[in-house]
C-alpha cells in the first residue's frame, strides 16, 4: 500500500538562536534566482549565509535584504579569491550556472578547504564532469561532494531509489515530469546553451546502460500521470540530470524521461519572463521502476521547481554535516546514493506517495 507523506516543515529560526547560530555556509551565486531562495532557506534554518559571487553590486543589494550577512567577491578564475570567500564556512552550495564553468573551480576550492560541496546543476555534462574528475580527489580529502541536488537530478533520484527499495536492479526506470508551466531563469537558458554547444545540437539519452547521442527531434507521446493530472501530451527523451544521478548507483540499463509539452513550449518561448516567485507553477514527478512483471511507483507533487530546490539542497547539506550519509561519507555521491530516500522525502514541502 502506498504511504503518503505530508508537506514538510521548516525549523523555527527562533528555536535555533538566530542567524548564524549553526555556522557559516558559503553560497556561490547567491544573488541568482535559485541562490536567493537558498539564502532565505539557510536563514530560516538558523545558518549564516556567506554571499559569494562575481558581481559586487548585486551582492551588496542582496546583503541589504539580509543584515549581518557576509559578502565576499570571488571569480571562478581566481583560486585565491575563492579560498578567501569560503574561509570559515562549514559547507559550500554552488548555485551559479553554467556549472560547466563554475563547477570545477568551486569544487576544488571546497576540497582545498576540506568542506562539503553541493550544487544545483541540471547540466548533464557538468554533472558527468564532477563525477569523473572529483570522485577520487574527494575521497582522498575525506570530503562529500553532492552534485545535482535540485529539482532535476536530486528529486528524481530520491524517488527512484525509494521505489526500487530492496530490488537489486530494474529493467527500466521512467521519470515523467508534469509541469503546468515553465518560465525559465536566465541561468537555465544559459546552461541550456552551453549543453547544446557541447553536444553539437544532438540529444542525449541513457539507453543500453550508457549515455548516447541522438540526432533529430525528440519523439512525442502521452503519459498517464496520477490524478488529477491524468493523460498528458509529453516530449519523450527529454533527458535531464536524473539520467546521470540514477544510474550512478541503481542498476538499470534504461532511464526513460518525459516532459509535458506545455512546459517545453514555455521553455523555448524567448519572450516568457520569469517571475520572482512562481507559486502558481504546479509540478508532478512520476517515477516508475519496472523489473520483469513487477512495477513500483513513487510520486511527488508540489509547486515552483526553483523555489523547491532550496529546501532540497539545504536539507542535503544538513544531513552531510550531521553525518547522515549512507556508506563511506566521502567522494561524489548523488542524492539517492547518499541519503535515506524515504526519510529525506518526508521532510520536503511536497506531497509524496511511495510504494
Amino acid at each position: 500500500m502506498a504511504a503518503a507523506h505530508p508537506t514538510g516543515t521548516r525549523p523555527d529560526p527562533g528555536m535555533l538562536g538566530g542567524m548564524g547560530q549553526r555556522g557559516n555556509v558559503a553560497v556561490y551565486g547567491a544573488y541568482g534566482h535559485t541562490g536567493r531562495f537558498v539564502v532565505e532557506e539557510l536563514v530560516a534554518r538558523g545558518w549564516a549565509p556567506v554571499l559569494v559571487g562575481r558581481d559586487a553590486d548585486r551582492l551588496a543589494k542582496l546583503a541589504a535584504e539580509h543584515p549581518g550577512a557576509v559578502v565576499r567577491v570571488a571569480g571562478v578564475g581566481e583560486p585565491g579569491e575563492l579560498n578567501a570567500a569560503i574561509a570559515g564556512a562549514v559547507a559550500v552550495v554552488n548555485c551559479a550556472g553554467p556549472f560547466a564553468v563554475t563547477g570545477g573551480p568551486v569544487v576544488e576550492a571546497a576540497l582545498r578547504a576540506g568542506v562539503p560541496y553541493l550544487d544545483v546543476a541540471a547540466e548533464i555534462e557538468a554533472n558527468l564532469d564532477t563525477i569523473a574528475r572529483y570522485d577520487e580527489p574527494a575521497r582522498a580529502a575525506g570530503v562529500v561532494v553532492v552534485p545535482a541536488m535540485a529539482f532535476f537530478g536530486g528529486l528524481g533520484d530520491l524517488l527512484a531509489t525509494a521505489a526500487m527499495g530492496e530490488w537489486p536492479g530494474a529493467d527500466e526506470i521512467t521519470v515523467a515530469y508534469g509541469l503546468s508551466s515553465w518560465a525559465p531563469t536566465e541561468g537555465t537558458r544559459a546552461a541550456g546553451r552551453v549543453s547544446r554547444e557541447r553536444r553539437r545540437g544532438r540529444r542525449i539519452v541513457y539507453a543500453g546502460g550508457e549515455l548516447a547521442y541522438r540526432d533529430g527531434p525528440a519523439p512525442t507521446t502521452e503519459w498517464d500521470f496520477p490524478a488529477p493530472w491524468g493523460r498528458q501530451a509529453v516530449i519523450a527523451e527529454f533527458t535531464m540530470a536524473d539520467s546521470v544521478t540514477i544510474p550512478r548507483h541503481l542498476a538499470t540499463p534504461e532511464v526513460c524521461t518525459y516532459m509535458t509539452e506545455v512546459a517545453v513550449r514555455d521553455l523555448i518561448d524567448p519572450d516568457l519572463v520569469r517571475p520572482d516567485r512562481d507559486a502558481d507553477q504546479a509540478f508532478v514527478v512520476d517515477v516508475v521502476v519496472r523489473s520483469g512483471t513487477g512495477e513500483r511507483r513513487a510520486v511527488a507533487r508540489g509547486h515552483d521547481i526553483y523555489g523547491f530546490t532550496a529546501p532540497l539542497v539545504v536539507e542535503a547539506m544538513e544531513r552531510v554535516l550531521d553525518g547522515r550519509v549512507r556508506g563511506t561519507p566521502a567522494g561524489v555521491l548523488t542524492a539517492g546514493q547518499a541519503f535515506d530516500s524515504a526519510d529525506f522525502l518526508a521532510t520536503l514541502p511536497v506531497e509524496v506517495t511511495l510504494p
